[in-house]
């Protein structure tokens, strides 16, 4: 497939994108951008919350500051698919409201556009009530707004009267609104009924381009890529491995990522005696996250819930299989080759159906499993090129046939 050139601007608003200081947030993003930035004019504007957890005197301060200085043309650096990435910081006192952190995000964006209108007919934001109403208050009148859900915290925004009633403005003004699974649309179609013929799927990209240099032969290296909470099941993840380990001495576990259970799960592995078969490697670039995936031979996903589970069809793509949860977005992306791709479990809170899932997929690998046919079904679904014609079909209307 030729990239089309769509010569009119796009401009991307996100809360959400990759930097030094988080390797991982808004990985999807960036993967859209990647995706379809080729032949378009796109800009991003990166709008970061900081200040979540400090007092609010200080965070009001600073975004008094902030808006008493962002009044000139924003600085634009490279980034990727060849798109324009501005950053801005959005100060945020101790834990406002959904409708008042969209309320602040469009202020915010309006004080770094100088009061003058996203300079782009077409318009996509990431996230409803942070990039999606920074946009809709920061359009030009006649731009076309698309927006894509991702967040796994919908829940609550819709909890808020007045944030559920910012988000009906939203669905009601823009052209397009795009779900990243089932996880996503389905509370949306529950809470406004009358938007359910705007509300459409429309998955993240994931990029299928580098294969790994040897197949998989044995399902001995352990690998969880994410964050480091309780929502992740990480907890549960660490007591299988050391129950498998039990019955294979040679199995080994690598963790990628950060959070609260860093230091828990630290005292846990000695506490175990597996400080010689357990490394954490912290936070990682995205690009360094998918060479491990290509040099591991299992990831383990343990997830409570997401609405997509990006993760499980990077790993997909390296060309390893999987060990999921059935935790919402797992059971969509992998819907009809569930066990082409590994081996999929029920959430539960304990180690038990990981450890039987491992049992059954390593009886199974490699004759029963097939990860060539798990990998060209999703890139068909999922690859830069199915998903960069949807997102341009819907933008300019045209695809490249």
């Amino acid at each position: 497939m030729t990239t089309p050139s769509h010569p009119s601007p796009v401009a991307v608003v996100t809360p959400w994108y990759p930097g030094a200081d988080h390797a991982f947030r808004g990985a999807f993003v960036r993967a859209m951008v990647d995706a379809t930035g080729p032949g378009t004019d796109m800009t991003v504007y990166h709008c970061e919350e900081w200040g979540h957890r400090l007092d609010g005197g200080p965070i009001e301060a600073a975004y008094q500051s902030l808006l008493s200085r962002t009044h000139r043309p924003p600085h634009a650096i490279p980034t990727a698919g060849g798109a324009r990435l501005i950053h801005t910081p959005v100060p945020l006192t101790v834990s406002p409201g959904y409708a008042a952190i969209g309320r602040r995000h469009a202020e915010t964006l309006s004080a770094v556009l100088d009061g003058k209108p996203l300079p782009a007919p077409v318009v996509h934001a990431h996230v409803g009530l942070q990039g999606g109403w920074g946009a809709l208050r920061n359009k030009a009148p006649d731009a076309r707004l698309f927006v894509t859900e991702h967040a796994t915290f919908l829940g609550g925004v819709l909890a808020q009267p007045e944030a559920k009633e910012m988000y009906d403005e939203l669905l009601t003004r823009c052209a397009g609104f795009f779900a990243v699974g089932a996880a996503v649309s389905d509370p949306l179609i529950k809470a406004f009924p009358h938007h359910r013929d705007k509300i459409q799927l429309m998955p993240n990209p994931v990029s299928f381009d580098v294969r790994r240099p040897k197949p998989v032969t044995e399902l001995r290296r352990w690998l969880y890529v994410g964050s480091l909470t309780e929502r992740k099941g990480v907890r549960w993840v660490l007591e299988a491995f050391a129950r498998c380990r039990a019955e294979d001495e040679t199995l080994e576990l690598t963790l990628v990522g950060d959070g609260e259970l860093r230091r828990p799960l630290g005292a846990k592995v000695q506490e175990l005696g597996l400080s010689d078969a357990v490394t954490f490697l912290g936070l990682q670039p995205p690009d360094r996250a998918l060479d491990l995936m290509r040099e591991h031979d299992l990831l383990v996903h343990n997830s409570r819930f997401e609405t997509f589970g990006m993760t499980i069809v990077e790993a997909s793509a390296a060309g390893m299989p999987v060990l999921v949860t059935r935790c919402g977005g797992p059971e969509e992306t992998l819907a009809g080759i569930e066990e082409d791709a590994g081996e999929m479990i029920d959430v539960e809170e304990a180690s038990d159906a990981l450890v039987a899932g491992f049992r059954r997929l390593r009886d199974r690998f490699p004759d029963k499993i097939d990860l060539g046919r798990a990998r060209h079904r999703l890139e068909s679904r999922y690859g830069y090129a199915a998903t960069a014609e949807a997102h341009h079909r819907a933008w300019f209307g045209d695809t490249d046939d």
